[in-house]
Order: structure tokens, then sequence, then C-alpha cells
């Protein structure tokens, strides 16, 4: 789900395993990705992640920084995040995208050894794009409820658009 010159280029932490049965990003009931798209101002409408294909035409991606899938993020090593934010920042100089979104500040602190980083944007750039932190929109991360992971897209849709 990447193509050259996009808006936004999202990053999920890995695959989970109802992700990596049926091929789409974020697919496992109850995850609240596709909502806070929406209601952040990214989606005209609630998309199933079967309809992810979409996304490409309204200038946005997703990765993962991790390939494995696993059931919880939290099984992923160390040298596994450092490895996919190599990986990641590669596809970031090929694809050249203007944003990239990373849905999860865990992964994002060890994958780029940035153990402070905070929610929003970034003071360093991924290639040529800038970067941005969000919550990740598990229904196992229950500090987010679905409002607020949805004002957090809002405020990363807010800097695309000024930028």
């Amino acid at each position: 789900m990447i193509a050259p010159g996009l808006d936004v280029l999202f990053v999920g932490i890995n695959p989970g395993l109802w992700s990596a049965a049926t091929g789409w990003h974020f697919a496992r009931p109850g995850n609240r990705f596709w909502p806070a798209l929406h209601r952040g101002g990214f989606t005209p409408r609630l998309l199933h992640p079967s309809e992810q294909d979409e996304l490409l035409a309204m200038g946005l991606g997703i990765t993962n920084m991790v390939a494995r899938a696993s059931a919880r993020a939290d099984e992923l090593t160390t040298e596994e995040l450092l490895a996919g934010a190599d990986v990641l920042a590669a596809k970031v100089e090929h694809h050249r995208p203007r944003w990239v979104a990373v849905v999860g500040v865990t992964a994002y602190r060890i994958g780029f050894a940035r153990p402070k980083a905070a929610f929003g944007p970034q003071p360093e750039l991924l290639g040529s794009a800038r970067l941005w932190v969000l919550p990740n929109p598990s229904g196992l991360n229950a500090h987010f409820t679905p409002e607020t992971l949805g004002a957090a897209f809002a405020e990363l849709r807010a800097a695309v658009t000024a930028d």
C-alpha cells in the first residue's frame, strides 16, 4: 500500500495475525485505525480494511515497520524494530512521501532510538519526509478512546493540510 509521492505514509508496527490472514492492514475487528482515519478527516467515509486500495487515490499509504506477523506487537524484538526502521527509511527514500506517521510510540522510540519521543510532530526528518507519531489504534491500547484517537489523527491532518 505504497506509491511515490504520497501525502502521508502510515506505518503500522507489524501485521497482526488477522491482518496476515486477510492481507488487509489493521484488519482485526476492534482495531480503531479505520475509524480514527475517518474521524481525523483523512477519508470521506469510514472504510473497511478490505477497501484499503482506495487510500492511494487519496494520497495515503500504509506499510509496517516489521513484516513478521504476531499476536501482539510486544512480541517483537528490539533487533526487529531497529532493522524495520532501516527498511522503512529505505522505503521513504525511494517513495518520497511528504509525511510519515508512525502508529505506535513505543515502536518508534525503540526502532529509531528516540527513547523520549512523544506523540505528535518529531523534530527530525526521515529522508525528506516530516515525521509524526500517532497512538497505536489497537483495541489493546486502552489509554486512547475512539474520540481521542480521532483527535490525534485530526492534528496530523491539520498539519498535512497546512504544509
